[in-house]
C-alpha cells in the first residue's frame, strides 16, 4: 500500500460546463508527499492545493481559491483521482475552469489506465474513522462510521419518472470506481436551464456533457449507461468533494440528498474532529461489492 501518481503527462481539452470556456488540463506525475496541487499556468504556474481549505464556493460546483485566484468545476477529476487512488499529482490548468468533458469521470479514468499508474517508495497514511461522525442540515444527511474499508452509500429521491428514488452502496477497491461509478454523467432539468443561465452558469452545458431531463423524460438521444446513472454521479460528485480531504479514508460514507455544500462543510467539520479518527497504516482490505437499487 504505498502512495501512487501517474506514470506519465496526461491532457484534455474541453470547455467549462458554466463558463463556456475552452482549456485544457493536463494531470502530471508529482513527488511523493506533495498530495494535488493545481497550477493555473495562464498565471505564471500559480498554485492552489486541493484541500478543504481552500474551498471558497460551492454553488452547483466546488471551486478553489488562493490569493484571489481561482480554480472551478474541480469536483469530476478529484473524483477520478481519489476513487482511483491517486496520492501525488500536479494538475495544469490554463483557464479559469476546468473542462466538463463528457459531464463524467470516464475520459480521466481510461487516460489514467492507458498512461498507468507509478507506486511511490512512500507507505499511504490512512485516515481511520473509530467512531460515527454525522452532520444533518435541512433534511440532509451525511456520516461517517467506522470499517475496514472505504464504503460509500448514497440515497436520492427525485420525482421524477426516470429517477425516483435510487440507492447505490460500493466499496472502493479495485476497479470499482472506474467500472461504477466514473462513467455517471452529470445532470440537470430543462426548465431550471434558462433561470442559471441568467445567473451566469452552465454556459458550456449541453446534450453532449450533461443528461437534460424533461418533464417526463430526457431530451438526450442516447439511452442511460445505467438505470441508476443518476445516483452514480451523485456518488462521484460526493467522491471529488470528499476528495479534499487530502488522504485515503478507512470507514463508512453514508449520504441522504446531500450536495455540494454539505459535502465540503463534512469535510472541514470532520477533520476538525480528531477524537472521531485516527492516522496510520492500512490494516486489510475487505473484498469488493457493489449493491444498486432503484425502489
Amino acid at each position: 500500500m504505498q502512495e501512487q501518481t501517474v506514470a506519465r503527462p496526461i491532457e484534455f481539452t474541453g470547455i467549462g460546463l458554466h463558463t463556456g470556456e475552452h482549456a485544457t488540463v493536463r494531470i502530471l506525475p508529482a513527488p511523493e508527499g506533495k498530495g494535488i496541487v493545481f497550477r493555473r499556468v495562464d498565471l505564471d504556474n500559480f498554485e492552489i492545493r486541493a484541500d478543504v481549505a481552500s474551498v471558497a464556493r460551492v454553488a452547483y460546483a466546488t471551486t478553489l481559491m488562493n490569493r484571489g485566484v481561482w480554480i472551478s468545476t474541480v469536483e469530476h477529476l478529484l473524483s477520478a483521482l481519489y476513487g482511483i487512488g491517486i496520492d501525488n499529482a500536479y494538475i495544469e490548468l490554463d483557464n479559469f475552469e476546468v473542462p466538463i468533458l463528457d459531464g463524467s469521470a470516464l475520459p480521466y479514468t481510461d487516460a489514467i489506465a492507458r498512461a498507468g499508474v507509478v507506486a511511490q517508495d512512500r507507505p499511504r497514511q490512512f485516515i481511520r474513522i473509530k467512531k460515527e461522525f454525522v452532520l444533518r442540515e435541512d433534511g440532509k444527511t451525511l456520516g461517517i462510521y467506522p470499517s475496514r474499508t472505504f464504503t460509500i452509500q448514497y440515497d436520492i429521491n427525485f420525482s421524477h419518472p426516470l429517477i425516483g428514488r435510487q440507492s447505490l452502496e460500493v466499496v472502493l477497491t479495485g476497479s470499482n470506481y472506474a467500472d461504477f461509478i466514473a462513467p455517471a454523467r452529470t445532470f440537470g432539468f430543462y426548465h431550471e436551464v434558462e433561470k442559471l443561465q441568467a445567473s451566469g452558469l452552465v454556459r458550456g452545458g449541453s446534450l453532449e456533457n450533461a443528461i437534460v431531463l424533461t418533464e417526463n423524460g430526457m431530451l438526450n438521444d442516447t439511452s442511460l449507461r445505467f438505470p441508476d446513472e443518476f445516483v452514480r454521479h451523485k456518488t462521484l460528485d460526493l467522491l471529488g468533494d470528499f476528495a479534499l480531504i487530502g488522504q485515503p479514508v478507512l470507514g463508512r460514507l453514508v449520504a441522504h440528498r446531500a450536495g455540494h455544500a454539505l459535502h465540503t462543510r463534512f469535510v472541514a467539520e470532520l477533520l476538525e474532529s480528531a477524537s472521531h479518527w485516527d492516522t496510520g497504516g492500512v490494516p486489510g482490505i475487505a473484498r469488493s461489492r457493489v449493491c444498486s437499487r432503484g425502489l
